[in-house]
């Protein structure tokens, strides 16, 4: 915990509800967290870092450190992906770590962090047969996983297509870890 509030890892990939998390970081340290970026390298195209820096107070991470430099960010006690793209969605399954953002999701599985994931790949790609089973496989490790088929957008969709992503779940998902994290510290 950070300054006595639990800190929440927002992992951002690239897609279009990435560019829509300043509003989702405000309501999540409106609900008490402490909020920390982390972005794959196709996030960055996405997100804007200097302004989620500016309402975390922390730089949005997006690489590797070395070792021996000191971590600017807190020990995260919970993760979010925002939106779980169908790369990382897979990746993540397979236990690949050639990513910050994929190293710590697969460190927070090991350490038994909660986790809350929004696959958000496009319709054809929800539709490879190795996407399901990524999902499954992370629904079995207690990844807590909010995935509603329907919602998902139509290839090149752009901002359109992000308008269905299910901001309200995540949100009430995320509050639930906090309200257990709550419960847990009285």
């Amino acid at each position: 915990m950070a300054e006595g509030k639990p800190v929440l890892y927002v992992i951002a990939c690239g897609g279009r509800p990435a560019g829509d998390l300043p509003a989702f970081v405000e309501r999540l340290q409106a609900d008490g967290w402490t909020v920390c970026v982390i972005a794959t390298p196709s996030a960055t195209k996405f997100v804007d870092a200097e302004r989620l820096s500016t309402l975390t107070g922390y730089p949005v991470r997006h690489d590797y450190k070395r070792p021996e430099e000191p971590d600017v960010l807190p020990v995260a006690d919970a993760m979010a992906v925002v939106p779980a793209t169908f790369n990382t969605t897979n990746k993540w399954a397979q236990g690949i770590s050639d990513t910050l953002a994929l190293g710590l999701l697969n460190e927070a599985l090991g350490l038994g962090l909660p986790i809350v994931a929004v696959p958000w790949p496009n319709h054809a790609l929800a539709k490879h047969p190795a996407f399901p089973n990524s999902v499954a496989r992370l629904k079995e490790w207690g990844v807590r996983v909010i995935l509603d088929w329907d919602r998902l957008p139509a290839p090149n969709s752009g901002a359109p297509g992000a308008v269905s992503f299910p901001w309200d779940d995540l949100y009430k998902a995320v509050h639930a870890i906090r309200e257990d994290f709550d419960s847990s510290s009285s």
